[in-house]
């Protein structure tokens, strides 16, 4: 990404095609208290016209996916990374027992895109264009930080054009991830990470609505304050790699995401550390290396 396309699309905005993504419908009377019991935030307030994020996480608290939600008619539609397909699948089948519930992959039925305006913050659709006469779902929804639109198309029906709003790659989009510390399945959500680690305490997680797989630890570390590691955001004028350890006399833990700053050429990331620990006294690959910056 040039520093040039970088201020384009921090001013005017950018569209992204996510049609990879995992799609998920889940059907039956008892699809929403079904999904609450599995999911980290609230499935009584999924909507049709705005996305809820959430954690499937396991019986100890981990995470085991992330997904986007929403309704449709008498169906939750669910969306997430695209290495979740299967697993995510298997995970959710794995707790229907005696619910009236059916889930159904239809990943490959759907295109979807998400579009947001920059400084003029999308309040209408007037800058996306497409043919009314298919079923799409227009949704708010701020999965890359400012508030933007989901779109969910028909796979059979052309793609959409948008007004001054270039399309970007999946290496442009993984450096704007990084610019706005989003993290990300695998790197920084994995089986070995607890939501609240990773900073979604209040993005992705509602502490009111009840029981759900893991509630009970994630529940403690609200209350305690407590958890192994802390998600953090850095830049450094030395090189990076993702994996690299970080030191404070010993190892305290690892980068997992790295890119290079499009206007100042540095590598910036984010990491994985231990708790406690002072993100401004973090040395690259030994107690000796290089210091990493907090930002």
């Amino acid at each position: 990404m040039t520093a040039e396309f970088f201020q384009q699309i921090t001013t005017h905005g950018a569209a992204v095609n996510l049609s990879s993504r995992a799609k998920l419908r889940l059907t039956g009377a008892d699809r929403i208290r079904y999904l609450n019991g599995q999911v980290t935030n609230d499935m009584r307030q999924a909507q049709t016209d705005e996305s809820i994020y959430a954690c499937v996480t396991d019986v100890k608290g981990r995470i085991a996916a992330d997904v986007f939600v929403h309704t449709e008619g008498d169906s939750l539609l669910l969306d997430a990374e695209p290495d979740l397909r299967e697993t995510l699948g298997m995970r959710l089948e794995r707790y229907i027992v005696a619910d009236d519930v059916e889930l159904t992959d239809v990943t490959e039925d759907w295109q979807f895109w998400h579009v947001w305006g920059g400084t003029d913050t999308l309040a209408s659709t007037e800058s996306i264009h497409c043919s009314n006469e298919f079923p799409h779902h227009f949704l708010r929804s701020s999965r890359f930080a400012p508030l933007g639109i989901d779109l969910w198309l028909p796979a059979s029906v052309p793609p959409p054009t948008f007004d001054a709003h270039p399309i970007l790659s999946d290496a442009d989009l993984e450096t704007w991830r990084i610019l706005q510390k989003i993290p990300r399945w695998p790197q920084e959500l994995n089986a070995e990470t607890f939501p609240p680690e990773a900073g979604l305490e209040g993005k992705a997680m509602n502490f009111t609505k009840g029981c759900y797989i893991g509630q009970e630890v994630l529940s403690r570390i609200k209350t305690t304050g407590k958890m192994p590691r802390e998600m953090i955001a850095f830049e450094s004028n030395s090189p990076v790699n993702s994996g690299d350890e970080l030191w404070i006399e010993k190892n305290v833990g690892k980068v997992t995401s790295v890119t290079k700053h499009p206007a100042t050429g540095q590598t910036i990331g984010l990491a994985m550390i231990r708790q406690g620990s002072s993100p401004d006294a973090l040395h690259i690959g030994s107690s000796t290396g290089p210091l990493l910056r907090s930002r």
